[in-house]
Order: C-alpha cells, then structure tokens, then sequence
C-alpha cells in the first residue's frame, strides 16, 4: 500500500511539472546570467540601484506579458 501511495504522488508530481512548466526542459539553466544566479542567491536582502540597472540590461525577469482582463 505504500508503494502504491509513492508512485501516486510521484506521478502526480511529475504531470504537475510537465503540465504546468512544458518550457522548462528546453533552458540548460535559470538565471539568465551569473550575476543573476549570484543576486538570486545572495544580494536579494540588499539590493542596489546597480542591481536594479544590470538587470534591466541583461533581462533577468524574462519577458513582460501584459495583463488583459477578461471579459
């Protein structure tokens, strides 16, 4: 029974990844650059105006989907 219980949230899990992140398998990595992975793990606490404009410029945050409410 409980490798029963095991394999269910495990499959579950696994269609969860695949339904909801179809893209992510096709990037070798999350950070867009190592300053990106370096602020993401430690300069979050204190960021910085130079933080603010290396990220504008190497595009950390992906790209801006526009909000369009529904009708």
């Amino acid at each position: 029974m409980k490798k029963l219980i095991l394999l269910l949230v495990a499959a579950a899990f696994l269609a969860g990844m695949v339904g909801c992140s179809a893209e992510w398998y096709k990037h070798d990595t999350i950070y867009k650059t190592n300053d990106h992975m370096y602020f993401s793990w430690w300069g979050y606490k204190n960021p910085t105006a130079a933080d603010a404009q290396k990220s504008q410029q190497e595009g950390w945050w992906g790209e801006e989907v526009p909000y369009i409410p529904a009708q």
